[in-house]
């Protein structure tokens, strides 16, 4: 198999580290998860060193003595990518690059550094009310068949495929994960509260969504309507205006839910830009990680 997707998105990476990007994305995707990735070994008695968060203190109660938790690192992750699909993807973003293409190469470049560091990644998505599982692989090869398979099918239904894509994973997935959902503002304004909270309690949860072309552009999606604009729409100034404002306000709204429940979302436009809002979006969550 040709590692077509793979060799682009390593290339786009390479591109990248001309401004050290690629050391950075590595070392940043490295330490992001470090306080939120130990399993707990065993207990011991307290030392004037340890952390008094992690003393148990109902076994200490049960044997007279200080008792802390002792952790060990997980040697692997679980990166799951969640999928949105519909024929929504095969809109334009704001700089007028396909969605789907903007998803498909967010999605490689996460697996991409995954499994350069040695851990599991698989896929999720729902297309044509069936769900499509890949199963978690640490290969380039799996990788590049699971990006030409979403490639091929992710705008073969009219509607979003994100809900049914996580109840699945709610209640069929039940190993530790690093959830990144990678939708647009149509998918954002349906993950509701409820989902993000199930998610959140197990998993890291990160989301990468991806941005919709101004009314002005010719393959522009209305988020609200769930078709394309008709193009008398795009001379309409001050409709264009109230757009704009309308899609800030939308996400900032949930960019706050989110991160109440401990994830983190980023904005991407164009393929270019993914090493760098990558790095944005992983440095946000490590620093939520080490508050």
């Amino acid at each position: 198999m040709k590692l077509k997707y793979v060799n682009q998105i390593k290339a786009n990476l390479t591109i990248s580290s001309n401004k050290k990007t690629n050391n950075l994305l590595d070392g940043t995707y490295k330490s992001v998860y470090k306080g939120k990735s130990m399993n707990f070994e065993n207990l011991r008695e307290y030392t004037i060193n340890d952390d008094v968060k992690d003393i148990d203190w109902k076994a200490s109660s049960r044997s007279g003595s200080l008792l802390v938790k002792q952790f060990i690192a997980e040697k692997k992750h679980n990166i799951l990518l969640v999928m949105d699909t519909g024929s929504k993807m095969e809109a334009d973003t704001k700089e007028k690059v396909p969605k789907k293409e903007v998803a498909l190469f967010s999605a490689g470049t996460i697996g991409y550094l995954a499994m350069k560091n040695g851990d599991y990644v698989g896929m999720i998505y729902n297309c044509q009310e069936q769900i499509h599982y890949k199963p978690f692989q640490y290969d380039y090869y799996h990788l590049e068949q699971y990006l030409t398979e979403y490639e091929k099918e992710a705008g073969m239904t009219n509607q979003t495929g994100l809900e049914k894509a996580i109840h699945y994973l709610c209640r069929n997935i039940k190993k530790r994960m690093i959830v990144f959902i990678i939708t647009d503002l149509k998918g954002l304004d349906k993950l509701e509260d409820r989902m993000i909270q199930e998610i959140s309690t197990l998993h890291d949860l990160l989301v990468v969504t991806i941005s919709d072309a101004s009314i002005k552009e010719k393959n522009a999606y209305d988020v609200g309507e769930n078709t394309y604009i008709p193009n008398f729409f795009s001379n309409d100034k001050k409709l264009e205006e109230m757009e704009k404002v309308m899609k800030k306000n939308l996400f900032e709204k949930h960019q706050k839910r989110i991160q109440k429940y401990g994830g983190n979302v980023i904005l991407m436009d164009s393929v270019k830009e993914i090493p760098f809002k990558m790095i944005e979006l992983l440095e946000r969550q490590q620093y939520a990680n080490n508050r």
